[in-house]
Formats: structure tokens, sequence, C-alpha cells
């Protein structure tokens, strides 16, 4: 069943249950009202209550499609607002989408792939009802709040993940599948960063705007909102940049780790290019060759060669390549 709730509500306190095709008559205050919510609908029930509340038909073919982005759109004396949801799935950000149809006396939630219900919402509302007895205006606002606040856990996992990459980066060089899960994480988070901009303008122009629904009242609640959008986007910001620190990080303490063993290559070559050059010397058989015929030609040849290396040795040892 795609209906979760559908229920009448006056003065903040829940009256009765409704049916998805009952006009329910809410001209009497703000206070009363209408809140639907559906989770995946069929067109069917959605054409129903096109024709029960008077819906928009560009805003009920929005929520029937898949993909939208956060938007808020006016349609005479209705407002249509569509806000994404984000959580992890298999270590991915998945997206879901909830569509909102907002009039004098009704409010209509849709939910599209999203992994958290309303029904937290609605009984933390109804238990405290001092903003329902407001309208519904109060209840968007507490939906797209809702929502903005699941970013955040998602970010702190993510952010706790790449703290800790950073710290592995250091001591050790990064292979192939962490590599591959940093640019993963940064193409998430750029993505991520597509459904942010426009949910702070969905925000912004609830609080700057006169919008239809929305009492002048209401608007320094969805400025919070936008606090909360501003504040997941400059996490989202640094965590991209802290991604990028972590890779090159890793590339520059990888070439300065072979930099180091070329050194230490080059010393061992070049102290083992003496013995190699004198032995090489005279192992060519000319007949006539200079001390050949030396007593202790031997010795003295093993001693230069000794010196020479040693004090190659201590050269670049001085000089940390070895």
């Amino acid at each position: 069943m795609t209906i979760v709730a559908a229920y009448l509500y006056r003065d903040g306190q829940r009256v009765r249950e409704i049916s998805i095709d009952e006009k329910v008559d809410c001209a009497r205050d703000t206070s009363e009202f209408v809140w639907i919510g559906l989770a995946d609908p069929s067109p069917e029930e959605l054409r129903t209550l096109q024709r029960t509340y008077d819906l928009h038909p560009l805003a009920v073919e929005d929520a029937l499609k898949a993909g939208q982005l956060p938007k808020i759109d006016i349609y005479g004396d209705q407002l249509f607002v569509v806000a994404m949801t984000a959580h992890l799935e298999n270590d991915v950000i998945a997206y879901g989408e909830t569509a909102m149809f907002v009039g004098r006396g009704h409010i209509i939630s849709v939910r599209s792939g999203s992994a958290r219900s309303h029904s937290d919402l609605r009984q933390m509302l109804e238990a405290a009802p001092t903003h329902l007895q407001q309208g519904v205006d109060y209840v968007l606002h507490a939906i797209l709040d809702y929502i903005v606040d699941g970013y955040l856990p998602m970010v702190e996992t993510i952010e706790d993940e790449v703290l800790a990459m950073e710290q592995r980066t250091i001591d050790h060089f990064l292979g192939r599948e962490e590599i591959t899960r940093i640019f993963t994480l940064r193409r998430e988070l750029i993505r991520f960063q597509r459904v942010l901009v426009p949910m702070g303008e969905v925000a912004a122009k609830c609080v700057r705007t006169d919008l239809p629904c929305i009492d002048s009242d209401a608007r320094p609640y969805f400025n919070d909102v936008l606090d909360h959008v501003r504040r997941v986007r400059t996490m989202v910001d640094d965590l991209r940049e802290v991604l990028t620190s972590v890779f090159e990080f890793s590339n520059l303490l990888e070439q300065q780790r072979t930099g180091a063993i070329t050194r230490q290559l080059a010393a061992w070559a070049a102290i083992l290019a003496v013995p190699t050059a004198v032995a090489g010397i005279y192992g060519m058989n000319f007949e006539h060759m200079p001390e050949l015929k030396t007593e202790y030609g031997y010795f003295v040849v093993l001693a230069v060669i000794m010196t020479a290396c040693v004090t190659l040795y201590i050269r670049f040892k001085r000089a940390k390549w070895l």
C-alpha cells in the first residue's frame, strides 16, 4: 500500500483518517489542514489526488517522473516543492526524491526511492503540536529540515573514512583499491554538491520570496534549513580538499621514497664502479702493461680500491644517500 498516512488535523491535533478521494473543506483557518503521505504511489493514485485537490497537471507529471532536481514552483495559490534525500548504500551515495504539493488546506508528500520515512517526523510533530497548529507552511519546513538533517550523518560517515585514509597514507603507500576509493568518493561528493546547490536555492526562496501558502512569520524557520544546507556544503567542500590532499600527499611520499631508493642505488653503483673499473683495466690481455711485474702491486691495487670505496661510502653517508 503506497498510502503511508492520510489525516485531518485541527488545532495541532489529529482529528481523523481520510481517504485520498475525500475532499475536506479546510477553509475555516490555517490550523485545519490535511496531511497525506505517500511512498512510490501509482499514477492512478496521483490522478485521484489531482482531481480531489485540484493539483496542477505539470506538477503531477514531475512527481511521477524520477530524477527531478530540488526546486520550487508556483501554480496559482499552490506550491510544488521537490527535495532530494541522500543516504549511503554499499559505500556510495544513493538518492531519493520527495515531492510536496502545498495548498492552503493541504500538504501532500510523495516519496520516491527515499530510505527514510516521515513516520518519525509525523509522530514528533503530533507529540508537540505547536507547529502543527500553525498550518501547512510549518509542516513544509519540518519536512525540508528533516530531509536536510539526514545529510549530516552520511557526510560524517564519509568524513571518518577520509580521515582514516589520511592517517593510513602517512604509514604506507596507497594501494590501487584505496586510490580507486579516493576517486570514487570525489565523484560522489561532486554529484552530491549538485544536489546541495538547488536545495539551498529552495530554502532561500522560502526565506526571501513572497510565496503562497507560506506566511511571513514562518520564513525565519526556513532560514534554519538554509543554514543547515550551507553547513553541509562547507563540510563537502572540505572533504573534497582533504581527498585531493591525501592523493597529492601520497604521491609526494611515493616520489620521495622512490627518490631515496634511486639515490641509494646510484651511490652503491658509484662505489662498485671503482673496483669494476680497476678490474676491467687489468683484465685486458695486453702483453706489455705497466706494473704487471710489481711485487706488491696486487695488494696496492686492493688498498687503493678499498680506500676509494670507503671514501665514497663516507661521502654518500654524510650526504644521506645511504
